[in-house]
């Protein structure tokens, strides 16, 4: 059963962004000694999501695909992992056309092989003109390395006499992040039961909903995303007021 028919299409986010956690345990519970099966197995949670996203109309969405805590893993793993991303990127890139999605990459990118640059390179040229779903893949991302990159920023503009320390607040700081022109999600889905965030937008999610699924991201299906948007339109979103205000009432 889809819960496609419980959404309100009208109260749909802008922006989701996903925690895509589970890859390990997944392939573990199938028996399976190498995580890579894991993380090949997630391609389809990934494919179909990404879609799914595009058919509801959502404008915007954030992979969380790899940290830059990741690369203290086990060298095979990360090794396979950039091969993966690679061959991914490359087999993908005719369905990202055909569905009008835009690819877009944040983080760290000069860190990934030079392989990988390349190819995430081709493909955000060969969708760059695509006007639907901008799909974005943080890889060799964190949210502190993010915010530390801004800080950089801003102090170069401040001592080149570009930028006065008066007019910085939470716009100029934005302006500085990795994309600027991303909006903040309004949904951060993570996936596996874990309660924690990872590293992952800390200056954005300030007022984002969070939805913690148990489902292990292997197994991410429509009806997950269904699930989490139909949790989603449940929330009243306050923003520091009370509900009082938001429905028009004298508090």
């Amino acid at each position: 059963m889809e819960y496609q028919s419980n959404i309100d299409p009208s109260k749909l986010p802008e922006h989701i962004a996903i925690i895509m956690d589970g890859n390990g345990r997944w392939a573990k519970k199938q028996g399976l000694l190498n995580r890579i099966f894991g993380h090949k197995s997630a391609i389809t949670s990934v494919r179909e999501t990404t879609e799914t996203c595009a058919e509801l109309g959502i404008k915007y969405l954030t992979l969380y695909a790899f940290s830059t805590e990741n690369w203290s893993r086990p060298k095979e793993e990360v090794n396979a992992l950039m091969e993966l991303l690679v061959s991914t990127i490359k087999s993908e890139a005719p369905t990202l056309t055909k569905n009008n999605v835009r690819l877009n990459a944040i983080g760290d990118l000069a860190s990934l092989p030079k392989s990988c640059q390349k190819e995430l390179a081709e493909t955000i040229e060969l969708t760059k003109h695509n006007s639907g779903l901008v799909l974005t893949l943080a890889l060799s991302y964190s949210g502190r390395w993010e915010i530390i990159e801004a800080v950089k920023k801003i102090a170069l503009a401040v001592s080149a006499n570009t930028l006065a320390v008066d007019s910085i607040n939470d716009t100029t700081f934005r302006n500085y992040l990795s994309d600027s022109t991303l909006p903040d999600p309004e949904l951060l889905i993570r996936t596996s039961g874990e309660f924690r965030v990872s590293n992952f937008l800390l200056w954005q999610i300030a007022y984002t909903e969070i939805h913690i699924t148990d489902v292990l991201w292997p197994d991410f299906r429509k009806n997950d995303l269904y699930t989490a948007l139909i949790d989603f339109q449940k929330r009243e979103r306050r923003f520091g007021k009370i509900s009082e205000q938001l429905n028009g009432a004298k508090a």
